[in-house]
């Protein structure tokens, strides 16, 4: 059985990415910090990793060109928030530091707050504080 999970992500400027993440408040895990070939972004309490690799290097794992973010959305990452101003904060923090808003926020369902931004490298990213008390009984 598994035991770690991780998603592989290619990023044109690793650097860059290094950076609009770190404005966001992310961390990276310590193994990569002096890389200048990857990166190991930290998310959540489960600590699933985010590698961010720079595209000519994603290539050589998939053996395929890079998806054009600009016509297609590869994958979309969805992230918890732990309030509906965390929510808001998240958002306006990424715009600050380089990305589009796709998604302002808004409720949805009556028992969810989210919105989205697009990164520097155009991966949609989805910010969700979930009001579990509100949640429709299945």
């Amino acid at each position: 059985m598994p035991k770690q999970f991780w998603l592989n992500l290619p990023v044109k400027d690793l650097n860059q990415s290094k950076a609009f993440f770190s404005e966001l408040g992310f961390t990276f895990h310590p193994r990569h910090l002096n890389s200048e070939d990857m990166a190991g972004l930290v998310i959540g309490e489960a600590k699933v990793m985010v590698m961010l690799f720079p595209e000519a290097t994603f290539k050589k794992f998939t053996g395929q060109e890079v998806a054009d973010t600009a016509l297609g959305t590869e994958v979309l990452l969805s992230i918890d928030a732990q309030s509906k101003e965390e929510v808001d904060e998240l958002v306006e923090k990424a715009v600050k530091a380089g990305a589009t808003a796709y998604s302002k926020p808004k409720e949805q369902d009556g028992w969810m707050y989210g919105a989205g931004f697009v990164d520097l490298d155009g991966h949609r990213w989805n910010v969700l504080y979930m009001d579990m008390s509100k949640m429709p009984k299945a």
